[in-house]
């Protein structure tokens, strides 16, 4: 058969097309595309990603399957008020197909999915504030090494442009319930958006397809993506499966079995006389594709605690936080009484970099779940300013569903969830063992000092966590300790502020104190004084 060089071409470009677009579509889409360009911030921190990060290639999954979860939780949050936005697709998942001859690896969400604007503006721009100071921090974490630019990736949101550590191109589709299907396509260096000529394929959500590079080739095997998903995303809410094949053993009529017994009934006479033998079979392997759940685990904030190891709490911690580094302490109970709820609570062991810029503004770091159903990491009333650096989950039976984050905000019910918390809270840090005390401290001696100036109600179980430099050596001292040494008939606990442990061990107060065999604590931290002035007695001292 003889082919025009057109049809040569067509099918040349057939062989290279992206999964279930024709080479027609594609090229449709390049006819009726907007070209842009991304916003300078958007090129300068994809350089940092991608030039910091190349021995940690790995993490483009985690963040991928990150953003899809979010997108499920929009959805799923968004149908408790809106009933009808699932009639499109009721299925809540995500789900991974590998193509390894293509090179193409699908992540596809079937979350609330973005409209054209928002594709433009989510992946095209930096549409946060203090975009300038987010840059800095990547700076600096550059400099710091790969593994805090991990961290920072996570914490900031920007985790869909780790998707080019490993692909030179990448395509999203994408399906809003207030938008036709669009496509949004990219080789890093800029970006284009049309309209998709398939129509609404979706039905509503995001499939993310890269186009892999030859060296990151590996992450097309399904054992890798299993590896990925076990070792950072076990833990996500909603089902992940893998397009894969697996291998089953059935029994299929033997063919030669069936041929003989056909020859011996066309010899033997007296056939229909006898009695009809079982028919013979033959066990063979057979391939068979399909959807395999890669992560089955019940959330395990529900689990009882004495069901729980120690190496699937830090893994969870691990997924919830992407700190690459294990908690420091952790929390897990279920609280009873006017509001019932439960709650897995972390410390961190390093402070997140931006707690004290946003002190007081803003927390993210714990999850309200009401009935197992996500409902938002940003209110400001579910832990003081103080304790912002505690991470985690709680989930309550007895709060609403079916309204909105301000009317939930203002319940009743919350402000005793929170009284729980934060009980609980300082419950853990004060059985934080000695040999970690020391790191707690470090990292946040100034939450707590600041939690005794602004905290009334909990002062004095704050005080029992402070520790001051003294007079009787090097190490640090807690206040119960101080009292357990008094002189007998000493009354005051005594102390002196001052820049430097130098400058106050200098002072003639402090030298006469410690001349008559009285302990004086050393103030040396500008908050120290504020902290022990708002403290009007220790142990009745």
């Amino acid at each position: 058969m003889l082919y025009t060089d057109a049809e040569a071409v067509l099918r040349e470009e057939e062989a290279i097309s992206p999964d279930e677009l024709s080479v027609a579509q594609m090229r449709e889409i390049k006819e009726r595309a907007q070209n842009y360009t991304f916003q300078t911030e958007v090129n300068r921190m994809m350089k940092l990603i991608i030039n910091s990060l190349y021995r940690n290639k790995e993490i483009f999954l985690r963040e991928l399957i990150s953003n899809g979860s979010d997108a499920l939780d929009k959805i799923r949050l968004l149908s408790l008020t809106e009933r009808d936005v699932l009639d499109a697709n009721s299925d809540l998942s995500i789900r991974i197909k590998a193509e390894p001859e293509k090179r193409l690896l699908h992540i596809i969400d079937s979350g609330i999915g973005m409209t054209r604007n928002e594709l433009i503006n989510n992946l095209g721009t930096i549409a946060k504030s203090g975009t300038a100071e987010f840059l800095s921090k990547m700076q600096d974490a550059e400099k710091s090494g790969a593994q805090e630019m991990n961290d920072m990736i996570g914490q900031f949101g920007v985790g869909f442009y780790s998707a080019f550590l490993v692909a030179d191109k990448v395509t999203v589709v994408s399906k809003s319930n207030a938008d036709k299907q669009h496509v949004w396509e990219s080789d890093a260096s800029a970006f284009s958006v049309a309209e998709d000529p398939r129509g609404d394929t979706l039905r509503r959500g995001t499939h993310i397809t890269l186009h892999v590079k030859e060296e990151a080739a590996d992450y097309l095997q399904p054992d890798t993506i299993r590896n990925l998903v076990k070792k950072y995303s076990q833990f996500i809410n909603f089902p992940i499966y893998l397009w894969a094949s697996r291998t089953e053993t059935v029994e299929e009529s033997d063919a030669d079995a069936d041929a003989e017994d056909k020859a011996d009934a066309d010899d033997d006479a007296q056939v229909e006389d006898a009695t009809e033998e079982k028919r013979e079979t033959k066990k063979t392997e057979k391939t068979v594709w399909d959807w395999e759940l890669m992560n089955d685990n019940k959330p395990i904030w529900t689990r009882k605690p004495n069901e729980v190891n120690d190496e699937e709490y830090t893994q969870f911690y691990k997924s919830l936080t992407k700190d690459t580094s294990p908690q420091l302490a952790k929390a897990h109970f279920v609280a009873e009484g006017e509001v019932t709820f439960r709650a897995l609570l972390f410390v961190p062991r390093v402070q997140p970099a931006d707690s004290f810029n946003r002190y007081g503004t803003k927390t993210d770091h714990i999850k309200l779940y009401v009935r197992r159903v996500f409902i938002t990491d940003e209110f400001n009333d579910l832990m003081p300013n103080y304790l912002a650096f505690i991470q985690g989950i709680v989930d309550s039976d007895d709060l609403p569903l079916n309204v909105s984050r301000e009317t939930l905000q203002q319940h009743k019910l919350i402000k005793i969830i929170k009284k729980k918390l934060v009980r609980k809270v300082l419950d853990m840090l004060k059985k934080i063992p000695d040999s970690e005390y020391e790191s707690f401290w470090k990292e946040y001696s100034t939450n707590i000092k600041l939690g005794v100036i602004e905290d009334p109600s909990n002062r004095s179980r704050l005080a029992k966590l402070l520790r001051f430099h003294s007079s009787r050596g090097e190490e640090m001292t807690f206040l119960a300790d101080y009292v357990a040494r008094m002189k007998p008939n000493q009354n005051h606990i005594y102390y002196i502020a001052g820049s430097s442990r130098a400058e106050v061990e200098k002072s003639p107060f402090a030298e006469r104190l410690v001349r008559r065999g009285y302990e004086v604590l050393y103030l040396t931290e500008a908050v120290d004084e504020y902290c022990l002035s708002s403290l009007p007695e220790y142990d009745g001292k």
